[in-house]
């Protein structure tokens, strides 16, 4: 794996002969940088760029710090980066005082300085791998921490959803690719979270790639990474998400967006565990599990030629059908406390709401194009709305059974509120079907989804 150099520059450019020695030890990809001052050093540290050896004249500094004050200032910006104290003349005593004032190492620049310096590359060697493996697992660790923070749980008892539960449970230990399968809301990612977390140690990274949100260039990157020089930008190496995720899981949701030139180089991350980081050219092996999801009828896609039947062959080793909220038997009443409560914990001020049993009657009646997620919003903008302790169908917005109209709303509100209705009833008479929902309204199939986007947010 390539190395960045940070080199201190000093007065007369003592250091020109130990950077020459650098370039020919460590060629491309290995970076050699050079900073004009301490303040330039420290500043650099502070923003977080990579530095994996830090080298600076002891005797002369940057011409304004210099010696064992020196050292310390470094010591204390570049953390647990090498830091490497260089001099004209070496002996046992400035030696010791330098690794007292905190560098690693020290290199006298007399004599054949190329031998010196890979003498003190072989030493650092060990230090360095050591390095870069725990600056990846930080940033795995901070990738696994966000998604923690954002998981929810799965919650239901419905018979559709523990059919879920016990394929998850069946296939989380089965280290082989998932397909998961359903409506948009429907709580793909937390599936695949719950594969993960049932699947093994909870130190493993698990990293989601909503394949949806990039262009084929900017998912490559993301995915695979990227080495320096690449591309316009790439000032270093970076590595893509199969690599962030090893030993883990790699989710990647909207995968039936992925165009077909793009599902060719998955196709062969999944087959073979490898791929080659953009700009680069030698492979890099991973061991990392994908979970895959869509909402998309992939069998309608690879009829059309959209996707490809090989692809779709090696991610179902499993497919996880998640059923849509409104064929969930008795969990639109689970799932709404569970959310206020969830609402209430978060917000304080908000303690002490229940839902009415009117409300209840007219969530289990509401077909929810959008699933869990739009009821999750249904019930938080409800609680915030209610000025009392119960929560009622006028705090959800939706109208109670047998209701005609909004009581005390406007002609124009009772107008939309008809709309609204309508389109619903539809779309829960079709059964889901939104092309069959709009026949019965005798509009367009994109009349009827640009009104059911309108009413169902």
């Amino acid at each position: 794996m390539p190395y960045r150099f940070l080199i201190l520059r000093s007065p007369e450019q003592r250091l020109e002969a130990l950077r020459n020695a650098l370039h020919v030890l460590c060629p491309p990809p290995h970076v050699i940088a050079e900073a004009d001052s301490v303040a330039e050093v420290v500043e650099s540290l502070e923003q977080a760029e990579t530095c994996d050896v830090l080298l600076a004249d002891m005797d002369h500094g940057d011409g304004r710090l210099r010696g064992t004050k020196l050292l310390q200032t470094l010591r204390q910006a570049c953390g647990d980066t090498p830091l490497v104290a260089v001099a004209a003349e070496g002996s046992v005593e400035i030696a010791a005082s330098a690794i007292e004032a905190g560098a690693n190492d020290f290199l006298v620049r007399q004599g054949c300085l190329q031998d010196r310096m890979q003498t003190l590359l072989e030493k650092l060697e060990p230090h360095l791998l050591l390095l870069q493996r725990n600056r990846l697992l930080r940033t795995q660790n901070q990738l696994l921490a966000q998604a923690a923070e954002q998981d929810e749980g799965m919650i239901g008892e419905s018979p559709q959803i523990r059919k879920v539960y016990d394929q998850i449970r069946r296939v989380a230990t089965i280290p082989r690719p998932i397909l998961i399968t359903g409506e948009r809301g429907t709580g793909k990612e937390r599936v695949a979270r719950a594969i993960h977390a049932a699947g093994g140690p909870s130190g493993r990274p698990m990293i989601s790639v909503n394949c949806a949100a990039f262009s084929d260039s900017l998912l490559e990157s993301e995915l695979f990474g990227h080495e320096k020089g690449s591309f316009t930008g790439a000032e270093r190496q970076v590595l893509g998400k199969f690599e962030l995720a090893s030993k883990g899981t790699l989710f990647l949701d909207e995968i039936g967006n992925m165009s077909l030139p793009f599902q060719q180089k998955i196709l062969r991350v999944v087959e073979y565990g490898v791929f080659t980081r953009v700009g680069g050219s030698s492979e890099v092996q991973v061991q990392t599990r994908i979970i895959a999801a869509t909402n998309i009828d992939l069998e309608q896609h690879m009829q059309q030629g959209l996707f490809l039947r090989d692809l779709y062959d090696r991610l179902s080793f499993e497919i996880l059908e998640l059923p849509p909220l409104r064929k969930r038997e008795g969990d639109v009443a689970i799932l709404s406390r569970h959310f206020l409560h969830q609402f209430m914990r978060e917000i304080p001020a908000f303690q002490g709401k229940q839902l009415s049993q009117e409300a209840l009657r007219v969530l289990e009646a509401y077909p929810f194009p959008g699933n869990v997620r739009e009821l999750k919003n249904i019930i938080e903008r409800a609680a915030y709305r209610d000025s009392t302790n119960e929560i009622t169908p006028s705090d959800i917005g939706m109208l109670a059974p047998g209701q005609a109209h909004i009581q005390g709303g406007s002609f124009q509100e009772q107008v939309e509120q008809t709309k609204r209705k309508l389109i619903l009833d539809a779309l829960s008479a079709a059964e889901g079907n939104q092309a069959e929902a709009a026949r019965s309204l005798q509009l367009s199939y994109h009349q009827y989804r640009y009104f059911l986007k309108k009413y169902s947010t």
